[in-house]
């Protein structure tokens, strides 16, 4: 999930009771809710070494406990300089380590499982298992969870306000309730979201929408409605998307529409395959489509500086479950769609230039070039 689900379920770890057992609780379960991501330092070293780290061995089981050490010790040091400073940066409350370490590791947990439930997926056992798990119930950005995780901070910020203005006493722990029905909501929201993802699987299964048989289904989520689901249907040689309702039972496809033919596996893919990003690619992506498609330069950049008189080509790795428009509400709008058309705007999209037919000659990955 992105960064501001994260946050605010720790801080609702936090406030869920765990503050009771000792200062600095919400402030561990925040910190350690978002961890995790620390991986993106690897951005610097270029988009393919940070495709290739992310979500890697700090989302793992093995590294929860070494990274709720790390954060227990940021907030000893906060704590140190709060005391230091001679200034207490909450309320007078022991602070109890053993459970600022169990709240760390309740929250980098919950990371794990926020971002299991979307269609990127973890790998928790790395490294001694590359598997990756996904969940594909929920978008990578919920509203609706955000209203929940926003409702647990906010409600009770603004009792406290009307507790002050009628003078009554100052409650210690406030809004763990609200932390609590928020953390639940999330629970309910993941329940309906997997109930109606079997749903979608089992309509499409038993609908004729592909004119051959169909090899295997996913049902990719969209935002705020869970009824709503994308559906991609391989066959023996082709790929097709679906729109569908669970709510009304519908399945919506036409093949002539939404449907591509595999490309042929040529030398030139195999080239581009082995290259640093073919290989991470390929690791990750559950339904990758890698398609030579020619002397064409990369969407929005210039025409690569080749020597001249080389011949050169262009091979693209996209990945099925991330070329849908996800903000369209309209199913038929949706299903009117081409196919072809949407996967070359698809998100999380690598470009490997092949140079005389056995030479990369460049990586680029969501438009950026990898040094």
């Amino acid at each position: 999930m992105e960064p501001v689900t994260h946050f605010l379920t720790g801080a609702c770890i936090g406030r869920a009771g765990l503050n009771r057992r000792t200062a600095y609780a919400t402030l561990a379960a925040t910190l350690a809710a978002e961890a995790p991501d620390i991986d993106t330092v690897w951005s610097i070293a270029g988009p393919v070494s940070n495709f290739a780290h992310h979500r890697g061995i700090t989302h793992t089981f093995l590294a929860a406990p070494f990274m709720a050490l790390a954060v227990t010790g940021v907030v000893w040091l906060v704590n140190r300089f709060s005391r230091s400073r001679k200034r207490a940066i909450v309320a007078p409350q022991p602070v109890n380590w053993f459970w600022i370490f169990v709240t760390a590791l309740i929250a980098h947990l919950s990371h794990l499982a926020l971002d299991w439930t979307n269609n990127y997926g973890v790998r928790p056992f790395f490294p001694f298992n590359r598997h990756w798990y996904s969940g594909d119930i929920v978008f990578i950005a919920e509203p609706i969870l955000w209203a929940l995780l926003i409702l647990a901070p906010v409600i009770p910020a603004l009792l406290g306000l009307t507790d002050r203005e009628l003078g009554a006493r100052r409650t210690q722990f406030r809004g763990r309730g609200w932390a609590i029905f928020a953390l639940s909501g999330m629970v309910v929201l993941w329940g309906l979201r997997f109930a109606e993802h079997a749903h979608a699987i089992n309509l499409i299964e038993a609908s004729s929408v592909a004119p051959t048989t169909i090899r295997r289904v996913s049902a990719e989520p969209y935002p705020i409605n869970p009824f709503r689901w994308h559906a991609l249907i391989e066959t023996e040689l082709t790929w097709q998307t679906a729109e569908v309702d669970t709510r009304r039972g519908f399945v919506v496809s036409d093949p002539r529409i939404n449907s591509i033919y595999k490309p042929p596996y040529t030398p030139t893919i195999a080239l581009a395959r082995d290259t640093r990003l073919g290989q991470v690619y390929l690791d990750w992506s559950e339904w990758p489509v890698v398609r030579d498609v020619g002397p064409q330069p990369l969407p929005g950049h210039a025409p690569p500086d080749f020597p001249p008189n080389r011949p050169w080509t262009s091979v693209e790795f996209s990945d099925l479950r991330f070329a849908y428009s996800y903000l369209d509400t309209s199913m038929e709008a949706s299903s009117n769609q081409q196919f072809d058309k949407t996967l070359a705007h698809a998100a999380l999209t690598g470009w490997v230039y092949i140079l005389d037919g056995k030479e990369e000659a460049g990586q680029f990955l969501d438009g950026r070039e990898q040094k």
